[in-house]
């Protein structure tokens, strides 16, 4: 969902002061949740900053999304004291409980599944971040207890 929130974007180009654009696009994704095609538009349009040039920062960033995102990132480690104290187990587990597969977003929006290099809490291995929130010396088992908190906050239905 776009938000209709105007952002300004005609100062961006102007006197080699290319270094405005990574600035405008956190500001879109922080605004959005997402960088869409329309805003991408809507910097060329107001900035005259070449589509190419957008796209090619954008996209060589990994911080920047294209699609929707949840209202909770679920980050699973994969780092390597995560990897041998199981992660593939904590993201088989967290890919059937949300019923998404890495990268993706539940279709109610609550939830967005990201495996990620590591989360620098190698003696918590392993560890997945939902949001700001911390989980470590996880075991697939707890995964389903975890996820139900933040569903029970959202006030969404519980799966028994």
């Amino acid at each position: 969902m776009i938000s209709h929130r105007k952002l300004d974007f005609r100062t961006l180009h102007f006197g080699g002061e290319e270094g405005k654009l990574i600035p405008a696009l956190q500001k879109v994704q922080e605004t959005d949740g997402y960088i869409s095609r329309e805003r991408i538009l809507e910097i060329h349009r107001q900035s005259g900053v070449p589509l190419s040039q957008i796209y090619g920062v954008a996209t060589f960033y990994a911080q920047f999304r294209f699609h929707p995102v949840g209202k909770n990132i679920v980050r699973v480690c994969h780092g390597t004291a995560c990897h041998v104290s199981g992660a593939k187990g904590i993201t088989e587990a967290l890919e059937e409980e949300l019923g998404v597969a890495n990268g993706e977003t539940t279709p109610d929006r609550q939830f967005t599944l990201d495996t990620v290099s590591c989360l620098g809490c190698c003696s918590l291995a392993p560890v997945i971040m939902i949001n700001n929130d911390t989980y470590g010396n996880l075991l697939p088992k707890q995964i389903k207890k975890i996820v139900k908190g933040y569903r029970e906050a959202a006030g969404g239905v519980v799966q028994p």
